[in-house]
C-alpha cells in the first residue's frame, strides 16, 4: 500500500514515519521545501525524543520520502493545520487546499482521511467538494474522520498505544480506514460516524480546557485570599472523587487553546461553560503580566533602578520546543512592550534560536535576575533554588510557593 500524508508537522511527519516503520510505502507532503529537503536527508525539523532515529531507518529504505506536491496513491491523509481567524471562527482553508491537491490523483477502491481537528461537518463537507469535483467517483471511494490523540514528547509511544475514534461517511468508509490505522495502532479502534468523531475532538480538548479554568480560577481567588493554591488543591484531592488539575499561566498549543473555538463558533447559545473556560483561560495570562509589571515598578521604587527579570520558558507546556498559542509567549512579549527599557533576558532551553526574542541560558539568566518569573515547568528550572534574595514569581508550580 501506498499512503500520501499531507503535512509534514508536528503531527503529519510521525504518523508517516510510524506508518512507513511498519511496512507502508509513504509519501509525506508538505508545502515548506526546507521541510521537504530535511525531511529526505532524514533530519527533523520539530523535537521529538527518538524519532529522528526512526525517520533516518525509513528514508534509508526507502520507505518514506518528502515532496512538495502530491503522487497517486491508495490512502490520502490531511495533516494539515486548522487554525481560527481573527473573530475564532474555524479554517479549513488548508484542509480545503489539501484535498484540491489530491483531487487529480483519486482513483477507484481509495481512502481519504482528515486527521485535522475539525469543525463539525468538515469531513461532509469535503466529501460534497469531492465528488462535486470528481463525480465519477461517488459510491467509489472511502472517505473517514480520525483525530489523533497525542501528548508532546511522548508521540512514538502514543501513536501506536492510543484507541483511536474513527468515523466515515458510512459503515464502508470506517472499515477501509481501521483496516490502514490496524497496521500501527494497538489501541482499540472505536467505530462511529464522521461527525460524532469529529465532535468527540473537540469534546476532548474542551473538556481539558474547562477542568484547567477551574484550577486557573482557583489560583485567582486563592490569591487574592492569601492561600497558597499548591497545598489546597493537594488537600482538596485527598477527597476519592476530586482530581483538582494544577493551575498554570494560561492554556496553550494547538489543541486546548483553539479547539473549545470551534465549539463555540457553531454554537454560541449552546457552549457558554465551554466559552467561560476560554475567557478565564486567557485572562490568566494577562494577570501574570499585570502582576510581572506591577512587581518591575514596585523594585523600581523601591531601588531606585529598573530591575533585570528573567522571563523562564516560552513553549505552551514543559519540556518541548511547541510555541504555538503559548501563553508564556504572550506575557513575554506583553511585558517587553511595557518594559521602558527594563531588562528582560528572555529563556527557552528547548529552542535554539528565535527569530523574535534574544535567548539567555536559563542559569544565567537566574544569575542576573532580581525578578524571576516561572512560567513553564521546564525540568531544568526545577534545578534552581529557592531564594529570598529574590523576586520569584512561580506561575507554574516549581516551588509550590
Amino acid at each position: 500500500m501506498k499512503a500520501c500524508f499531507m503535512g509534514l508537522g508536528y503531527i503529519g511527519l510521525p504518523t508517516a514515519i510510524i506508518a512507513a516503520k511498519h511496512g507502508v510505502r509513504v509519501l509525506g507532503v508538505d508545502i515548506n521545501p526546507d521541510v521537504v529537503e530535511m525531511t529526505n536527508r532524514g533530519r527533523l525539523h520539530i523535537v521529538e525524543p527518538g524519532l529522528e532515529e526512526m525517520l533516518q531507518e525509513v528514508v534509508g529504505s526507502g520507505a518514506l520520502r518528502a515532496s512538495t506536491t502530491p503522487e497517486t496513491s491508495d490512502a490520502y491523509f490531511m495533516v494539515v493545520p486548522t487554525p481560527f481567524k481573527g473573530n475564532h471562527e474555524p479554517d479549513i482553508s488548508y484542509v480545503e487546499a489539501a484535498t484540491r491537491a489530491v483531487l487529480p490523483c483519486l482513483k477507484e477502491g481509495d481512502l481519504y482521511v482528515i486527521e485535522s481537528t475539525s469543525p463539525v461537518g468538515t469531513t461532509d463537507r469535503m466529501r460534497d467538494l469531492i465528488f462535486r469535483e470528481r463525480p465519477e467517483l461517488e459510491g467509489k471511494i472511502f472517505i473517514a474522520y480520525c483525530p489523533e490523540r497525542v501528548l508532546p514528547g511522548n508521540v512514538i509511544y502514543e501513536l501506536t498505544h492510543n484507541d483511536r475514534v474513527i468515523g466515515g461517511i458510512d459503515e464502508a468508509s470506517t472499515e477501509k480506514a481501521v483496516e490502514f490505522y490496524g497496521q500501527f495502532v494497538r489501541g482499540t479502534l472505536h467505530r462511529t460516524n464522521c461527525k460524532t468523531a469529529e465532535m468527540c475532538k473537540l469534546t476532548e480538548n474542551s473538556s481539558r480546557d474547562v477542568q484547567i479554568a477551574f484550577a486557573n480560577e482557583l489560583s485567582l481567588i486563592c490569591d487574592k485570599a492569601g492561600i497558597n493554591v499548591w497545598e489546597l488543591i493537594e488537600l482538596a484531592n485527598k477527597h476519592p472523587r476530586v482530581n483538582i488539575l494544577q493551575p498554570g499561566c494560561g492554556v496553550g498549543g494547538h489543541c486546548i487553546a483553539v479547539d473549545p473555538y470551534f465549539i463555540t463558533a457553531d454554537f454560541p447559545k449552546e457552549s457558554r461553560l465551554i466559552a467561560d473556560a476560554r475567557e478565564i483561560n486567557n485572562y490568566k495570562a494577562f494577570w501574570c503580566a499585570e502582576r510581572v509589571q506591577n512587581e518591575m515598578l514596585r523594585f523600581e521604587l523601591a531601588h531606585g533602578r529598573k530591575p533585570t527579570v528573567a522571563m523562564m520558558g516560552l513553549a505552551f507546556k514543559p519540556n518541548i520546543d511547541d510555541l504555538r498559542e503559548s501563553p508564556a509567549k504572550y506575557i513575554v512579549t506583553k511585558v517587553m512592550q511595557g518594559c521602558n527599557n527594563a531588562d528582560i533576558l528572555v529563556v527557552e532551553p528547548n529552542v535554539e534560536k528565535h527569530n523574535v526574542f534574544k535567548l539567555t541560558d536559563y542559569r544565567e539568566a537566574y544569575e542576573q535576575a532580581d525578578i524571576v518569573v516561572m512560567l513553564v515547568a521546564h525540568d531544568p528550572f526545577k534545578e534552581l533554588p529557592w531564594t529570598d534574595k529574590k523576586v520569584i514569581l512561580d506561575f507554574c508550580g516549581i516551588y509550590k510557593r
